[in-house]
């Protein structure tokens, strides 16, 4: 797994923020329908949303008790995010430049985060989880990705890194509960849910 550069998140960071800046609202403002399938039934803790964009993820656990701590690269996202903010810690930051304290959070939510294969990354957010928590992760299903999307995780490369401290209780692809964003044909998501037992 090869390690991000420094201008590659700078790059990232632009990118991110010309979508957002681009139209008024990316995305549709409801919870991710995995988010919403896997935690349902959680007790609710302490959560991590990674890529948490216009905030409806997040926004869903905190109205269910949980403690939220959202984080995106993009600073117009958060902003739009924060004005209905509802008690959730709003960060604005890469995920490769920011710290997570070990074994804090009782759930790690990751949906269709670009997370690139690479090991640091990966190991961070594992270790974030507490100790019977959990870690969610949705992708697009890859055959219905382009060839430039080999570089991200999919839950089978997640699933083979986690070790003996791991039960992995879902690891599938599925149909897709609500309709692809505008302008993509996603019809299957790729979903890990796994929760840590020490």
């Amino acid at each position: 797994m090869a390690p991000s550069g420094k201008s590659e998140t700078m790059q990232d960071a632009q990118s991110w923020e010309d979508l957002y800046r681009s139209r008024e609202q990316v995305f549709s403002g409801e919870p991710n329908g995995v988010l919403v399938t896997e935690v349902e039934g959680l007790a609710p803790g302490q959560a991590l949303d990674v890529g948490c964009g216009e905030g409806a993820d997040a926004r869903w656990l905190a109205a269910r008790g949980w403690q939220v701590t959202a984080l995106d690269i993009s600073r117009t996202a958060l902003e739009r995010a924060a004005a209905a903010n509802a008690g959730i810690a709003w960060v604005c930051s890469d995920l490769a430049a920011i710290p997570l304290p070990a074994r804090a959070f009782d759930l790690v939510n990751v949906q269709y985060f670009p997370l690139r294969k690479d090991e640091r990354l990966l190991r961070k957010l594992l270790d974030a989880v507490a100790p019977g928590g959990t870690f969610l992760f949705a992708s697009h299903d890859p055959r219905e990705l382009s060839p430039e999307h080999a570089g991200y995780c999919q839950p089978d490369d997640i699933a083979r890194a986690l070790g003996d401290e791991w039960t992995v209780l879902v690891n599938e692809s599925r149909p897709r509960v609500a309709p692809a964003p505008p302008g993509t044909a996603h019809t299957r998501d790729t979903v890990l849910r796994a929760r840590r037992t020490s």
